[in-house]
């Protein structure tokens, strides 16, 4: 220990080393979640009210595949949304 001016003992203080803990890697879920946001961004980031306007009250619980299959993809979107907008 060592001794301050004052004759009082003060602890040493250890520097506390860390160590960067690897990054994990991307699982299926995490894979298939970005491919989603991906394709949302190529949508144009549409709102749910946009989205049930084109594909219906089923629109946003469906995933992006099966917004393909029912039509419209997400590269066509914007398309779909313009020509089923009312006063166009």
């Amino acid at each position: 220990m060592n001794k301050t001016k004052k004759n009082r003992a003060v602890p040493k203080t250890r520097k506390v080393k860390t160590t960067k803990k690897p990054q994990p890697r991307q699982t299926s879920a995490g894979k298939a979640r970005a491919e989603g946001l991906r394709l949302f961004k190529v949508a144009g980031r549409p709102t749910k009210e946009q989205v049930i306007l084109v594909y219906g009250e089923r629109g946003p619980v469906m995933t992006w595949a099966q917004r393909a299959a029912a039509g419209v993809s997400a590269a066509k979107f914007q398309a779909a949304l313009a020509a089923k907008k009312p006063g166009r």
